[in-house]
């Protein structure tokens, strides 16, 4: 167990503690990531929109979050050969992985602490709405993170990785409503949004918080949608990643 523990800290002091203490730099991309199309919604729309950009910066800071873990693992193992070392020693893959998942966490808090200060003062909620926004956070967290291993797994070069990283942010966050009620998408063509797990979580949140009101069908599909693709994905980490060179 304390071993367990130990390797799960080091995860976090490797991928996180140190990098925040030696390069306070790069946590300015995490912070002006969310927050630049923050800024562009809210202006874009007004001052009418700011609610549904704070929420949509949340869910895609937890999602970019997730996918983050994709680039880091990637690194380690391709330049540092550490995954070797983990699978050659008593290490326990599990404490390893769990720990880089959250030092993940770790390193975005910067951005979730002024987002949560935002959605403070402007998002206005009950106890039991902020559980079903934060529910809709963790899941999107969780399915990035899947995703993030398996590429992680599969990637030979940290070009490689950075290509899959850019790919997820536009099909994920850049296409789909997440900053803005999807009726602000012309038909058909918001069909098309409706292909990315994103959507679903931002309508749920939006619903949640009284933005943006939908159907309880549309929600209990939402949810059902969000939910199974979650599974899909974490299963497909579990069962296709490739921990050990074959």
């Amino acid at each position: 167990m304390r071993g367990a523990l130990s390797q799960f800290l080091a995860s976090i002091l490797i991928n996180s503690i140190y990098a925040m203490k030696n390069y306070p730099v790069i946590l300015i991309n995490t912070v002006l990531s969310p927050l630049s199309f923050l800024i562009l919604i809210t202006l874009a729309s007004g001052g009418s929109l700011i609610g549904e950009a704070v929420e949509g910066s949340l869910i895609m800071t937890m999602f970019s979050s997730g996918t983050s873990l994709q680039g880091d693992l990637s690194h380690l193992k391709n330049d540092y050969h550490l995954q070797d070392m983990v699978v050659g020693s008593p290490a326990r893959a599990g404490a390893y992985v769990a720990g880089m998942t959250i030092s993940e966490l770790i390193y975005s808090s910067p951005a979730l602490v002024i987002l949560s200060v935002l959605f403070y003062f402007y998002v206005h909620v009950t106890p039991l709405q902020l559980a079903t926004i934060v529910a809709v956070m963790l899941l999107m967290f969780l399915t990035s993170v899947s995703i993030g291993f398996l590429l992680a797994t599969v990637s030979s070069d940290i070009v490689e990785s950075f290509a899959y990283t850019r790919l997820l942010s536009t099909l994920f966050s850049t296409i789909p409503p997440v900053y803005y009620p999807i009726t602000y998408i012309p038909l058909p063509w918001r069909y098309l949004a409706y292909l990315s797990p994103t959507t679903y979580a931002s309508e749920i949140a939006q619903n949640a918080a009284g933005l943006v009101r939908q159907t309880s069908t549309n929600i209990d599909v939402a949810w059902l949608v969000l939910l199974a693709v979650t599974a899909v994905f974490f299963y497909i980490s579990l069962t296709k990643a490739r921990w050990r060179e074959k």
